[in-house]
């Protein structure tokens, strides 16, 4: 293991990230002892400054983070958990995130493009799973899987056609709801987007 270096109290900031959307969902403390317990559990560990004990995430709350990998900065005193975050809510307020308001105090809601893929299949999973009244995905999806593939194959063709014709104004149009329906097909499949693009990391040489 690398030669972390801790402040004066013995502590070091640690980043969590989610692996799948990429998202920063919370910042917290460790010391030499969480950070060893997390190597050796494959569970985040940290260490509560209040209480001055270590601590595993999600130990009573159930929101427990599964670390996949544990990196460290090029100055070796900061440290990020690549986590899958198990219950989807990392924030003890009951935020999917611990960084849900702006500087102005503002909630912001919206992800980042980096994370749009990931969460829009969440809440495609969430539509097929609850069928909410007015729900567009719910109702494609009642007409059946063949009807949902239809429309995948009609942008499908709508986007060659923006393509074709270099109109940007409809290629990002089209191709947002190629995106859409490539996603929906997937998650009918039980393919989570996490398969597909570990699938083309594994093809970059």
């Amino acid at each position: 293991m690398l030669s972390l270096s801790y402040d004066r109290r013995g502590l070091i900031p640690v980043i969590a990230q989610d692996v799948r959307t990429g998202e920063v969902r919370m910042m917290a403390w460790a010391n030499e002892e969480a950070i060893r317990k997390t190597l050796e559990t494959g569970y985040a560990h940290y260490f509560s400054r209040s209480r001055k004990e270590v601590w595993k995430k999600g130990e009573t709350s159930g929101e427990l983070q599964r670390v996949v990998e544990v990196r460290v900065d090029c100055d070796e005193d900061a440290v990020i958990y690549i986590v899958e975050q198990e219950k989807n809510r990392a924030c003890h307020k009951g935020e999917r995130n611990c960084f849900f308001r702006k500087i102005d105090g503002k909630r912001t809601t919206n992800p980042l493009p980096f994370e749009a893929l990931q969460r829009l299949q969440e809440v495609l999973k969430d539509r097929i799973e609850k069928k909410p009244e007015g729900s567009y995905t719910a109702k494609i999806v009642s007409e059946g899987e063949d009807r949902v593939l239809q429309k995948f194959g009609e942008e499908a063709v709508e986007t060659l056609i923006a393509l074709k014709n270099s109109d940007k104004d409809r290629i990002l149009a089209e191709v947002s709801d190629l995106l859409y329906f490539l996603t929906l097909s997937l998650t009918l499949k039980g393919i989570d987007l996490r398969e597909v693009l570990e699938e083309l990391i594994g093809r970059m040489k």
